[in-house]
């Protein structure tokens, strides 16, 4: 079992600037197979997702750079970035002169990174370590999703309950990459990015990812 999580983090990652939102720096690693397989060996569990958390989806980088280019969206407002991951999106939030940034996920490692890296960048955000898929009693004026809809049973779910958000007076803006399960009938169009991203990652180095709001 790994007894420091944060420890870990730092150890098989290198602190670098997120290349579509450079005003932020993240706790990267570059590769991950053997970061993956690392995990799994130090915790003696087979089996474990991917570590989403060690990687600036593009997505999410997308949705950071709207953000941060258009401040009004969230600033003064309480947000809520849904499968956080690194805290990139969430950390753009703060930036960009958000109240009260909630970061949900259900891994452990991304809750301890994107403390370090809320830390790293001079903001605070507020983790939570649960799936909040369905819930609505989190006080949250902006829903951020980032990179989502790759599944077909995860993004009917998802979009189910981003409009429940929506209902309830909540905006709610998507960073996405083009993925299979967009519901782009579903959407408005707010931008569109061509951003950087590994190999590892996508099949191109430069991947066309676009913002959407709920219509």
């Amino acid at each position: 079992m790994i007894a420091d999580r944060k420890a870990f983090i730092v150890a098989q990652t290198r602190v670098l600037a997120v290349p579509h939102a450079p005003e932020i720096s993240l706790h990267l690693a570059d590769e991950v197979t053997p970061l993956w397989q690392k995990t799994e060996e130090e915790l003696g569990t087979m089996g474990l997702p991917p570590p989403f958390w060690a990687f600036a989806w593009a997505g999410g980088q997308a949705l950071a750079r709207y953000i941060l280019d258009h401040p009004e969206t969230v600033a003064g407002k309480r947000v809520l970035d849904f499968a956080s991951g690194s805290g990139l999106v969430a950390i753009a939030a703060m930036k960009a002169g958000a109240l009260v940034a909630h970061a949900a996920d259900i891994d452990s490692f991304a809750l301890e990174a994107m403390l370090l890296n809320a830390e790293l960048n001079g903001v605070r955000v507020k983790p939570v370590e649960e799936n909040v898929l369905g819930r609505f009693d989190i006080e949250a004026d902006v829903i951020l999703a980032g990179d989502i809809f790759y599944d077909r049973e995860i993004a009917a779910a998802v979009l189910a309950w981003l409009k429940g958000w929506r209902e309830r007076g909540a905006s709610v803006l998507v960073g996405d990459p083009g993925r299979t399960y967009l519901p782009k009938d579903e959407l408005t169009l707010l931008a569109t990015y061509q951003v950087p991203v590994s190999r590892e990652l996508e099949d191109l180095e430069i991947k066309k990812s676009s913002v959407w709001t709920l219509k």
